[in-house]
């Protein structure tokens, strides 16, 4: 298991850009893939994007697809999720998770840390 906290959340106008980051622990972190999931209030938790172990197959929602890029760098155990052109309808707790293999729902991941709060206001 490895341990993630994530940060880089924030109050942002609808069309600007937010860059989170996931610092993870452990030097199992690069064998993992790695996954961006989404939580809006009263809603299921959504799949927002994933990376496989070594970046190389990067996978989007269709809702986030063009806006946001995903990106990890394994020598700093850290994943990212650059977010650009922000929307209302964006707002939600952004969890970093960790899977065996790359996925693109939201079974098979463990999310292990607190989650960072993004607000997109109009």
């Amino acid at each position: 298991q490895v341990q993630l906290v994530e940060s880089g959340g924030g109050l942002v106008q609808a069309g600007g850009s937010l860059q989170l980051a996931c610092a993870a622990s452990g030097r199992t972190f690069s064998s993992y893939a790695m996954g961006w999931l989404r939580q809006a209030p009263g809603k299921e938790r959504e799949f927002v994007a994933s990376t496989s172990w070594n970046g190389g197959l990067t996978y989007y929602s269709e809702f986030v697809k063009g806006r946001f890029t995903m990106s990890r760098d394994n020598a700093k155990n850290t994943v990212y999720l650059q977010m650009n052109s922000l929307k209302p309808e964006d707002t939600a707790v952004y969890y970093c998770c960790a899977a065996s293999v790359v996925r693109t729902t939201t079974k098979g991941y463990d999310c292990w840390g607190q989650g960072t709060q993004v607000t997109v206001s109009s």
